[in-house]
């Protein structure tokens, strides 16, 4: 006997919230149309069985309820299945296929297996799988802590079944790594494992710093699936411990070169220099893995911030404090329309060309009175120390701890490097032109992410997925020269 399912348990509003951003999008993706479709199939399609719990669950509760008490979404639906969900169904320019279990199944079933297979350490919103995913790589596992990450990397990531995306620590993936495997051979093992003890501001940078023990972890997720080839991403201050770190990959039989690259020679309008460890077991020299990844470099169109923020609605400040998942036309929505119709050349690029109808995640974060005047009066490329607003400055007297608190963005130059304190604030990334910090979504164009996707949980966690992950054009670019040799 199935167990009855109380749809009404806080445990299912994310039901709720899914069919919010549908209506959502339906709502835009309608404007001019009309008709009346087969909505009974549309029903059906969206409630498939597929290899998603939370797309089941959502599913279950289309089927029973018949959405009737969504009046709204009923005749958005209705619009909508006239013309995209018909007996041959246009999935790929559907609006909510992300939110559609035959869609889903449909990527799922469509993997061409003979491709390369990876996995994803501590993969947050999931930047560099989809690096590697759009060079032809298919995922076998992915894993991160975050709850908020894996609601976005499995939203994002339709083609892999949910039980393949592993919330938890990684210890417990360890302990079951050949059961969690979608494809048990796996080519390359990728990830990013937070290492706290080699921040540029600490000075301890040994690799035995009890904060550094997930390395150890990657270390040997790595040696229990033996890839071919591995990729790691940290940040600089591990420069320090470089050697060991060969070391210790050498002692489970792969020879690694470490070496700086910055994400804006490679199409990603913002200054971020990563170290990124590069390994292989087939005896492949890493360091001719490097010259073409820094040949590819030199022959990419380069960005500034301008071309990130092109085309997006301009906003002011939020004004109402403690309320950030309010929608407002002053200070934008979650979803909305997109009012480009004319993408320029790097929106064209991070979007592979798609023309995408609506906006997310482009909202402006609540501001007070003080920071506002202090962002209306700065110049581009002013901060704290500046004669402008010392008489409003907070912290003044302790200018030289505080001068980088305030930072207003250059249009013309690639911005600095988005990290997960936006998630605090964005003083230090205020837009060039309007007296506002950056929104979600300007973040995440920075960060070279498509427009369409969509970064899940509390608004202030969408700046902590987008601030901590890796360009997915810098994933791309290392995925292109790494399949060369596989």
């Amino acid at each position: 006997m199935n167990k009855k399912i109380d749809f009404n348990n806080k445990n299912f509003s994310f039901i709720y919230n899914d069919l919010s951003e549908m209506n959502s999008l339906l709502t835009i993706t309608n404007i001019n149309k009309c008709g009346n479709g087969n909505f009974e199939k549309c029903i059906n399609r969206l409630s498939e069985i597929t290899d998603n719990e939370k797309a089941n669950l959502r599913g279950k509760y289309i089927c029973k309820t018949q959405l009737s008490s969504h009046k709204d979404l009923i005749k958005n639906l209705k619009i909508h299945s006239a013309h995209y969900c018909r007996e041959e169904p246009d999935c790929e320019n559907c609006s909510i296929n992300k939110y559609c279990n035959y869609y889903i199944n449909k990527q799922i079933n469509s993997v061409d297996i003979t491709k390369p297979k990876f996995v994803d350490l501590f993969c947050g919103a999931g930047g560099l799988s989809l690096g590697f995913k759009e060079e032809g790589y298919i995922l076998s596992l992915a894993n991160d802590i975050e709850p908020s990450c894996i609601d976005t990397y499995t939203h994002n990531h339709p083609e892999t079944p949910s039980k393949h995306i592993i919330l938890g620590d990684i210890n417990s993936v360890i302990d079951n790594i050949y059961d969690n495997l979608r494809f048990k051979n796996v080519d390359i093992v990728i990830g990013g494992p937070p290492c706290q003890g080699f921040s540029m501001a600490n000075r301890q940078r040994l690799i035995d710093d009890p904060r550094n023990k997930l390395y150890k972890s990657y270390i040997k997720v790595v040696d229990l699936l033996k890839p071919k080839f591995i990729v790691m991403e940290n940040v600089k201050g591990m420069l320090s411990v470089v050697q060991q770190v060969k070391e210790d990959f050498e002692s489970i039989g792969y020879s690694v070169s470490a070496n700086i690259l910055n994400a804006k020679d490679y199409g990603v309008p913002q200054n971020r220099e990563r170290l990124i460890f590069i390994g292989n077991k087939l005896g492949i020299d890493n360091d001719k893995i490097f010259s073409e990844l820094y040949d590819l470099g030199n022959h990419m169109p380069k960005y500034v911030l301008k071309d990130a923020l092109y085309g997006l609605r301009p906003l002011n400040a939020f004004r109402i404090k403690n309320a950030t998942e309010l929608d407002t036309e002053e200070s934008g929505k979650k979803i909305d329309v997109n009012i480009c119709t004319k993408p320029n050349n790097y929106i064209n690029l991070i979007n592979n060309g798609r023309f995408i109808p609506y906006t997310l995640n482009h909202k402006a974060r609540y501001n007070n009175d003080r920071d506002i005047e202090i962002f209306g009066r700065l110049n581009q490329g002013d901060k704290s120390d500046d004669p402008k607003i010392a008489d409003i400055m907070p912290y003044a007297n302790r200018n030289h701890i505080f001068k980088d608190k305030y930072f207003k963005l250059e249009n013309d130059k690639v911005c600095k490097t988005i990290t997960a304190h936006m998630k605090f604030d964005c003083n230090m990334y205020i837009h060039p032109t309007q007296a506002r910090g950056l929104t979600p979504r300007e973040a995440a164009r920075v960060q070279s992410y498509p427009d369409d996707y969509f970064f899940r949980g509390a608004y202030t966690k969408t700046y902590m997925q987008i601030g901590n992950a890796v360009p997915p054009l810098l994933g791309r670019a290392i995925a292109k020269i790494i399949k060369r040799y596989l």
